[in-house]
């Protein structure tokens, strides 16, 4: 018989002891939560068996062993020590030792908050919250006094994190690369728009990838991409086969002069937003469906024959709608060249638009923020929070398989 934990054992064992916890709890009149809650009382037990294991270690023998008579160092009672945990505030006896060597693990000398606690702040903030609505969050939910100097201390913690990350090295190829920008407001002097731009590989694995977020300026955004890009490729990228941006003019030459082979795509959800934005509100789902032909249709000459269609029906009460869509023909039609998988990839933006669907999200409810670094702390923890128990990962890499082989057959030896 093997030896190895059978894990559907251990979680039934797990089950039936929180079950006799909880019955033992209710007769006794012991709430689940709070300062005197059952998990109040476990996590105060579970942490000082620990320090009590830890100091038997730190000295050499267990408590009340007369072998530890006479070995120079003893137990020296406990003091007691509030910390703050994922369940509020939790008092513990931490035990001492006449030599006052003994440095804990699980609870440090001067910690006064479990790691668990600044992954909650951690999140919150991700989720846009304001250091003084995290405050009221622990008062409330915890009735824990938090101060804003600590939270905002504990956030400042990942900048190290996030300029590692902002210049990891990067896979030697990406089989798509989406680039877009998102607006967030900085108080500098005055409150402005600030454009931060983000790039999102999907790599030879089909798994999604944040390649960085850049700080723009305001200034010309194809000469910044250019220099994003360039960044991009410096840290290991050689080759993209296809990237996917709006139609911003001069981009496609910014692209093409980091990655010579890269074909340029608009992107479809842009050019189809950017249609509706010329046209009444009441003719959108009409127009939608008058468009679809175009960016399904099975070839080029077919998709101008639609086009033509399309401009026949609206283009003399929307003339500005026909401009749109023939000024960015040349990078609208390359997907029509491939597989209806790399079509398919390439028509939903989902790769791209869920991702800063979560940065708006995260933006909107801080407002604006008093200074660029902030903005950009506030969108890498939401970037850090994305797929939290990694199952997005997995879904993105089944999805994107069809794709991926369509890829190796499209651009042959680029894809390895």
């Amino acid at each position: 018989m093997s030896g190895t934990m059978d894990p559907m054992a251990t979680d039934v064992d797990q089950q039936e002891l929180a079950q006799q916890l909880l019955a033992q709890a209710r007769e006794q009149g012991i709430d689940l939560v709070g300062p005197d809650g059952l998990l109040n009382r476990l996590t105060k037990n579970v942490l000082e068996t620990a320090l009590e294991a830890e100091m038997d270690e730190h000295l050499g023998y267990e408590k009340h062993d007369v072998s530890g008579r006479g070995s120079g160092n003893s137990r020296n009672g406990t003091r007691t020590k509030t910390v703050l945990t994922e369940i509020g505030p939790v008092e513990i006896d931490v035990p001492r030792d006449t030599g006052s060597t003994f440095d804990p693990h699980i609870v440090k000398k001067r910690q006064r908050r479990l790691t668990g606690v600044d992954e909650i702040v951690l999140s919150l903030s991700a989720k846009g919250l304001t250091t003084g609505e995290i405050a009221a969050h622990f008062a409330e939910v915890f009735g824990a006094r938090v101060s804003k100097d600590t939270i905002s201390r504990i956030t400042e913690k990942v900048i190290g994190e996030m300029t590692e990350w902002q210049n990891r090295p990067l896979d030697r190829v990406y089989p798509v690369v989406f680039i877009d920008a998102i607006h967030v407001k900085v108080r500098d002097g005055q409150v402005t728009n600030r454009p931060v731009y983000v790039a999102i590989g999907v790599s030879v694995n089909g798994e999604r990838d944040i390649l960085g977020l850049w700080a723009g300026d305001g200034g010309e955004g194809a000469k910044f991409w250019l220099s994003v890009l360039t960044e991009i490729k410096n840290r290991g990228v050689e080759d993209v086969c296809i990237t996917v941006c709006d139609g911003l003019k001069g981009l496609p030459e910014a692209i093409t002069t980091v990655w010579q082979l890269a074909v340029v795509q608009t992107c479809i959800v842009h050019l189809i937003r950017n249609t509706f934005r010329y046209a009444a509100r009441q003719y959108w789902d009409e127009m939608s469906r008058d468009l679809r032909p175009v960016y399904t249709a099975p070839s080029e000459a077919a998709a101008k024959e639609r086009f033509v269609e399309f401009s026949g029906k609206w283009g003399k009460q929307y003339p500005a709608i026909t401009r749109l869509w023939e000024n960015a023909w040349s990078e609208f039609v390359p997907f029509l060249d491939y597989d209806v998988e790399i079509r398919r990839v390439i028509c939903s933006t989902n790769a791209i638009e869920s991702v800063n669907a979560r940065y708006r999200r995260a933006v909107r409810a801080r407002g604006h923020f008093p200074t660029e670094q902030a903005a950009l702390k506030c969108l890498y923890l939401a970037t850090r929070a994305l797929d939290p128990t990694g199952k997005g990962r997995a879904r993105w890499a089944t999805r994107w398989k069809p794709a991926l082989n369509a890829f190796a057959i499209s651009f042959d030896g680029r894809i390895n």
